[in-house]
């Protein structure tokens, strides 16, 4: 297994969970901290910490110090990585639907 399916499986594992992706569509509109990504869930913010280590581990949030305030910051280069791999894959599996279709037209 590569550096880059390792790194794929940290990203598609942090995507899997719809709170984590709620949290990362937050943090496309800026930087907040995790009492601001908490609020619109029902869950304690300790709940919500541990889904910023998810996605911190993935490196699509990171967090740095402001004072007492620790904002999260999205990661955006790491989302296309994992877009770039799907939209390769997407290709391949469109070519051999393809190639399916016209098979199944000669029968």
């Amino acid at each position: 297994m590569t550096v880059l399916q390792d790194d794929l499986t940290l990203v598609f594992t942090a995507l899997a969970d719809p709170t984590r992706r709620a949290i990362l569509e937050r943090l496309t509109h800026g930087d907040a901290t995790v009492h601001q990504l908490a609020e619109p869930f029902a869950i304690s913010q300790q709940a919500v910490s541990k889904h910023l280590l998810v996605l911190e581990r993935a490196r699509l949030v990171s967090r740095s110090r402001d004072g007492q305030s620790r904002p999260c910051t999205l990661d955006a280069d790491r989302l296309a990585a994992a877009v770039g791999w799907i939209e390769t894959n997407r290709q391949v599996w469109a070519d051999r639907h393809d190639r399916l279709a016209a098979h199944l037209e000669t029968l």
